[in-house]
């Protein structure tokens, strides 16, 4: 039997309620667990999340150096465009939309606490129909 096993990647922020709805509709996920000042859900594919209360948390400032990368998540997404518009329609915004096109494509983003994420294209197992 292993002696660790996979926990949960936590998230700071000021507030854990606003950025856990974030998640869990952007993930199609379920809140699992709460309290005064921790957030917990699991997306359909077992990603779990947990986000943390700290008053005194400070946005990651990437791609500025200063205060830059403290966490980074990916996702794998088929559409990027209809990825970005769920995003910014749930508060989200863009850092970095100028990679290069093709099967590899990604763009990053903020959450509405200012954690980054990137989304990676991935590409279609099979033609489209029609």
């Amino acid at each position: 039997m292993a002696l660790f096993t996979a926990g949960v990647v936590v998230l700071d922020c000021a507030e854990p309620e606003k950025l856990a709805e974030f998640y869990t509709t952007l993930l199609d996920a379920e809140q699992v667990e709460a309290s005064a000042n921790r957030v917990e859900i699991r997306a359909p594919e077992g990603i779990r999340l947990a986000f943390r209360r700290d008053m005194n948390a400070t946005p990651p400032s990437w791609p500025r150096p200063e205060n830059s990368l403290q966490v980074h998540l990916d996702f794998r997404v088929e559409d990027l465009d209809e990825a970005e518009r769920r995003i910014v329609g749930l508060g989200g915004r863009p850092l970095d939309t100028k990679a290069a096109a093709g099967p590899h494509e990604e763009r990053g983003y903020a959450d509405p606490s200012g954690h980054s994420f990137t989304l990676h294209r991935t590409a279609p197992t099979a033609p489209k129909q029609g």
